[in-house]
């Protein structure tokens, strides 16, 4: 069975949710089977506060961008319904899952289970000890192109996480797997078919035959007798 994930990123104010900073931007990408299905969720948000300017210089947004944007209250049922039931991924789930928490506890809905999300940062870590694991240097290291990145963005950054997070579960190869059964990795199956009721009957002309046995008849010792394929004798392979 196909497994849907979300692979998503926030920006925000600042870095504390307990604190007073929110939610500025959603950005959302959903993924079957490792791979972006080309659907897409992006929502800018009015934070309800003023935007600091070193967090501008960051994300571009600032306080007059947003004023008009919508709450957070009011998105919340558009971000759940895209979710739906599915994993969250993000680098650094811990900052994005504490700002989706926060936000959602402060309009009365149900804050989302834990163990629904998936850390890329703790996975990079675990795979390449020692080494850095920013969502930069992660693209570098899979030759994941960041031209598109001029600024921090939610949507531009979920969609680099979907390569690296391919790439942290082995790439396209191990997302191209056919296999649904783990006990079948590995081997390639055929569907059993019917014989024929009756073998098709030949679409060769008499004068087409004519020539091919002649053209065999020329040949030394033609490749299919040697391996035993046709009696000596035998002109034609129908």
């Amino acid at each position: 069975m196909s497994k849907r994930q979300i692979i998503f990123d926030t920006e925000t104010t600042g870095l504390d949710p307990h604190g007073g900073d929110r939610i500025t931007e959603i950005g959302c990408v959903e993924v079957i089977d490792l791979i972006p299905t080309g659907k897409d969720l992006r929502i800018l948000i009015n934070p309800e506060r003023d935007i600091p300017p070193e967090v501008t210089e960051v994300t571009g947004h600032t306080w007059e961008m947003l004023k008009d944007e919508p709450k957070f209250a009011e998105v919340a049922d558009a971000f759940l319904d895209f979710v739906q039931d599915s994993e969250l991924v993000a680098h650094n789930a811990g900052f994005d899952r504490g700002f989706i928490n926060m936000e959602l506890k402060r309009c009365g809905k149900a804050e989302i289970d834990p163990e629904r999300f998936i850390d890329t940062a703790a996975m990079a870590r675990k795979k390449f000890p020692g080494a850095p694991a920013s969502l930069d240097a992660l693209c570098k290291r899979f030759d994941v192109s960041l031209e598109s990145r001029t600024k921090h963005g939610a949507l531009i950054d979920s969609y680099l996480l979907a390569e690296v997070y391919l790439e942290l579960n082995g790439g396209r190869e191990q997302a191209l797997s056919f296999s649904t059964d783990a006990s079948l990795a590995g081997e390639v199956v055929y569907t059993p078919r019917q014989p024929r009721p009756r073998s098709l009957d030949s679409r060769l002309s008499e004068s087409e035959r004519a020539a091919h046995d002649a053209f065999v008849s020329e040949m030394d010792a033609p490749l299919w007798r040697k391996l035993g394929l046709l009696p000596e004798g035998s002109k034609t392979l129908n």
